[in-house]
């Protein structure tokens, strides 16, 4: 995808590529040098990109390795259409772990957002001990019945691919609606930069049909036993740091990890939406960096 001057200005950072079994292209940032200290591996979710990390990513490279990729289909990555990629979390964890074997990766620290949560924890489910601290950003690794209704409009058949993909109607209201302190011109341009196209938005839509609302989803047996998993993380340090007014991953979510995890370090952030690196970045920063780097 080239890259435009305006991008390359507020991202800027060298991105490399890493080519998957089927040739498709999965683009990821790897920032900083091996340190003493583990490298952080980043994981979006829907319907950002890595740039979601950009602020992060600049301030802690030179504290250690920063590994952060795109989902196949979302930012910088390729976006093969449906009958060429299945779109599903197992494929995603799939080329997760591709990713991170390939860089001989062996431990790490996992910071996650939205269902990046679902994402990480699912590719490492038979090997927790590689992750060595986790850092939860409004994020899920657990079934919920507790979907939103303008979000499962989206789910629907034919209105709702022409919604998302055809009217850009997931991206484009969530640079509202997930941020509640509003976003930046920068922030809004960087966000939607991948998502310009039909073609350019089959990753947000079928993000959108991946989640497991229904007792047949075929991606929920796999999401359950990611859920069975999160128990062997119990001597694993966590910490969340959680925008409470998040209208999808609310503090309900929260409690849910917290129930899971009874160690956890939880942070809840007032005024505070889904895009909270954009909303609350100094606090966030304040409260994820000493817990990564001391």
């Amino acid at each position: 995808m080239k890259i435009s001057r305006r991008l390359k200005t507020i991202f800027p950072f060298s991105g490399k590529f890493h080519t998957l079994g089927a040739g498709h292209r999965l683009h990821y940032l790897d920032e900083g040098k091996a340190s003493t200290t583990p490298a952080t591996l980043f994981l979006h979710g829907n319907p950002t990109w890595s740039f979601f990390y950009r602020n992060l990513l600049s301030a802690w490279s030179g504290q250690g390795r920063c590994i952060a990729p795109d989902h196949l289909g979302c930012g910088l990555s390729d976006k093969p259409p449906v009958d060429q990629f299945s779109y599903t979390l197992e494929s995603h964890a799939l080329n997760l772990r591709t990713l991170i074997d390939s860089l001989d990766i062996e431990e790490f620290n996992l910071v996650v957002h939205d269902w990046g949560g679902a994402i990480g924890l699912t590719a490492f489910r038979d090997c927790p001990e590689r992750i060595k601290k986790v850092v939860l950003l409004n994020t899920a690794a657990f079934p919920s019945p507790d979907v939103p209704k303008r979000i499962l409009f989206c789910r629907t058949p034919i209105l709702g691919s022409l919604f998302v993909r055809g009217m850009n109607g997931f991206a484009l209201p969530a640079t509202r609606m997930a941020s509640t302190r509003g976003l930046t011109p920068d922030a809004k341009y960087g966000l939607l930069y991948p998502y310009n196209s039909w073609a350019n938005r089959v990753a947000v839509w079928r993000f959108v049909k991946d989640i497991p609302h229904e007792n047949n989803h075929p991606s929920l047996c796999i999401l359950k036993e990611t859920e069975n998993s999160l128990q062997l993380y119990l001597d694993t340090p966590a910490l969340a740091c959680w925008g409470m007014d998040d209208f999808c991953f609310h503090e309900g979510f929260l409690k849910q990890w917290e129930s899971h995890w009874p160690h956890l370090q939880s942070h809840r952030l007032s005024q505070t939406g889904h895009y909270l690196l954009e909303d609350n970045l100094e606090e966030c920063r304040s409260l994820i960096e000493p817990f990564l780097f001391t």
